[in-house]
């Protein structure tokens, strides 16, 4: 149990690898051999037809469930799937012990549709800080990584995010319409202005390791489901970038931000998104 035996450093220095290796098991196990290979009766609807579900996100996320907490003991995990089945679940990010993260699959519709821009999330967080995190996209074998103070790292090689540059148009990917709401879309609409390139987004944890490596200048999200967020805010972070809400506060995956919010891959561009969302709104 953290606290009485172990720190989180302690428990990363020793268990960083297992969590790994955890990941790729459950993606090896229950979701590529799903990969293009999925019957019908394995793909439901949740909230509508663009909320899609699968056998291997709920598989995955069972396995997750399983070996997690057993790595660290007293830990709790919450899971996408486990809180559409139950809520109430969620409220554990709230609580006073370690959370592992988890969106078994994130990017669904793209898994559904045989798009390899799908990824396995997963962050520990404790206190509601994301402490370590762990992005697999297994269909294109690329794990990201990133432990708080430690650097981010995609397949060993660190990750720096850097700035835009001068005089080019900032590249943002942006909430689908289909996910926001009337306000939202009115804030959204202050990015489409000169000298900013916006496209609706696909998997958000790929889209957050885009910014890390320098590909993508920015995002704006107009949801805070900590599944989503949690370990590609870490992953910019520690790739040298940064994420401010609405407010002008830092993301929280406990909740309660002003939305739309923005991650970049510089505090200055973190501040002009904000800026133009609000200007929009």
């Amino acid at each position: 149990m953290i606290g009485d035996t172990e720190t989180i450093e302690e428990f990363l220095a020793r268990h960083a690898s297992d969590v790994e290796e955890a990941v790729r098991q459950a993606a090896a196990t229950e979701i590529m051999p799903r990969f293009r290979q999925l019957a019908a009766h394995e793909i439901d609807q949740k909230s509508g037809p663009h909320d899609l579900v699968t056998d291997a996100d709920r598989k995955a996320e069972l396995y997750l469930t399983e070996v997690l907490p057993k790595l660290l003991p007293g830990s709790v995990v919450v899971g996408e799937e486990a809180v559409h089945a139950d809520p109430d679940s969620y409220e554990a990010i709230q609580r006073d012990v370690p959370v592992w993260i988890v969106d078994p699959v994130d990017g669904t519709r793209q898994f559904v549709h045989g798009d390899p821009g799908f990824c396995t999330l997963v962050a520990l967080a404790h206190h509601g800080i994301v402490r370590a995190s762990w992005t697999f996209a297994p269909a294109r074998d690329q794990l990201a990584t990133a432990i708080r103070g430690q650097g981010a790292f995609l397949d060993g090689t660190r990750l720096y995010a850097g700035s835009p540059e001068p005089g080019r148009d900032l590249r943002v990917a942006t909430s689908h319409p289909d996910y926001t709401t009337d306000a939202q879309k009115r804030a959204l609409l202050g990015l489409w202005t000169d000298g900013v390139q916006s496209r609706p987004c696909g998997s958000a944890g790929l889209e957050y390791l885009a910014i890390a490596r320098g590909e993508l200048d920015a995002t704006a999200f107009s949801w805070e489901a900590a599944w989503d967020h949690a370990a590609g805010i870490l992953l910019v972070e520690e790739a040298g970038g940064a994420h401010l809400t609405r407010a002008g506060e830092p993301f929280r995956i406990t909740g309660g931000n002003v939305l739309p919010f923005t991650a970049a891959r510089d505090a200055a561009t973190a501040g002009r998104v904000v800026e133009l969302l609000s200007g929009g709104a």
